[in-house]
């Protein structure tokens, strides 16, 4: 069960909402050490203690983050923190 559960609207031709997750990835792996790879739509990452994917569909990309113990406090910070991003890359203004 996902700690963490977003989903961002969009506007983006499918090539560029790809592209606009990617860059969520890339922050992520950055920021958090995390391994990323896609199956068709959907990119899974991980790392030791952190586990998630992303969906990108038609209008909205889906992102579920599952925590483990000693980061589940931290849940509420990496949830706003992942979701201005989101935002921002995506193309919505909040």
């Amino acid at each position: 069960m996902a700690d963490i559960r977003i989903t961002q609207a969009h506007k983006l031709p499918h090539k560029k909402a790809k592209a606009a997750a990617q860059k969520v990835a890339d922050q992520l792996a950055k920021e958090y050490e995390m391994a990323s790879e896609w199956d068709g739509d959907v990119l899974h990452f991980k790392r030791s203690g952190v586990s998630g994917r992303l969906t990108v569909g038609e209008q909205e990309a889906h992102l579920e983050i599952s925590l483990g113990f000693l980061l589940k406090a931290f849940a509420s910070a990496i949830e706003e923190k992942v979701s201005a991003k989101m935002k921002k890359v995506f193309g919505t203004k909040s």
